[in-house]
């Protein structure tokens, strides 16, 4: 169920600014896309795992926080980070 070490690095090293960068918010974002993607396919199977959907939750909400802190700060970065991911605006 978890983000697969390889995984991992290869969406670090797609959105990372530079070699060592793995706490950008573009990086941030795309793990937990990424994490979310494979909770939703659980939460399809296992509609009644309240914890989890808690959890899911949790991560849409800091998600948006993310996303709302690249918006304000450089719109560029914004649409750029929402065009690679396919999210809605």
């Amino acid at each position: 169920m978890a983000v697969t070490k390889e995984r991992r690095s290869e969406i670090i090293a797609k959105f990372q600014k530079k070699s060592d960068d793995t706490g950008s918010p573009e990086v941030q974002i795309a793990l937990l896309t990424e994490r979310m993607k494979e909770l939703h396919s659980h939460m399809e199977t296992h509609k009644k795992d309240h914890a989890s959907r808690r959890g899911l939750l949790k991560m849409v909400s800091q998600r948006a926080c993310l996303l709302k802190y690249i918006k304000n700060k450089d719109p560029n970065r914004y649409a750029k980070i929402i065009a690679e991911l396919g999210l809605r605006k």
